[in-house]
């Protein structure tokens, strides 16, 4: 269901960030994020209902709180309470994947690492000066894998390195026990995505309080 879906995303983005633990609300979820010029903390709603989402934006009283859920942008700006503002911008794509182990090829030039470190899995792939070209790393909750932050360097793109993270990370994935990949996709990293067989499950509306 998708909003299990939801929730995987919810729980691994949460490992992935180093934030504390999501707090369930009645709507869904509330992440506190610290560190961020740009968000002090997200509700994550499992399921687009107007009720809830006014519920949501009503309880929030703090500048810079975001709200996400499985919707289209234009599904929601009439649900909101004064303050809020649908940022179509950031609209996004919840995708997801079974995982399986293709023991990718690393391009010539450049070498790839990959560690595990307190439920996050960790890769890296530098060139031949050390230098970091691109990286990603997936959060393992139980039986699924949240893939995160995956960039590539842009002085190394087209050299099919977003790639090579995606199914390393994907093999790390698959030693540790899980067989499904969940992951938030921006409009440029979807592309991706889809041509490494991940199907799109959901658009994410995204909005933001500004008062």
């Amino acid at each position: 269901m998708l909003a299990d879906t939801v929730r995987t995303w919810v729980a691994g983005w949460a490992v992935s960030r180093r934030t504390p633990p999501p707090v369930e609300r009645p709507w869904g979820y509330y992440i506190e994020v610290a560190d961020n010029p740009a968000e002090v903390g997200r509700h994550v709603l499992p399921v687009a209902e107007e009720s809830l989402v006014r519920d949501a934006a009503a309880a929030v009283a703090v500048p810079r709180t975001w709200m996400k859920m499985p919707a289209e942008p234009e599904e929601i700006g009439s649900w909101l309470t004064p303050g809020w503002v649908v940022a179509r911008e950031e609209t996004g794509h919840l995708m997801a994947i079974d995982l399986t182990v293709t023991e990718p090829r690393t391009p010539e030039g450049y070498a790839v690492a990959a560690e595990y470190v307190d439920g996050v899995v960790h890769v890296h792939v530098r060139d031949m000066a050390g230098r970091s070209a691109a990286q990603g790393q997936a959060a393992i909750i139980g039986e699924a894998a949240v893939m995160d932050r995956v960039v590539t360097d842009e002085a190394h793109r087209r050299r099919g390195l977003g790639s090579l993270v995606m199914r390393t990370l994907a093999d790390q994935a698959v030693v540790r026990g899980a067989y499904a990949g969940v992951l938030g996709a921006t409009d440029p990293g979807r592309a991706l995505y889809e041509m490494l067989g991940w199907k799109k499950h959901s658009t994410i509306a995204e909005c933001i309080y500004r008062p």
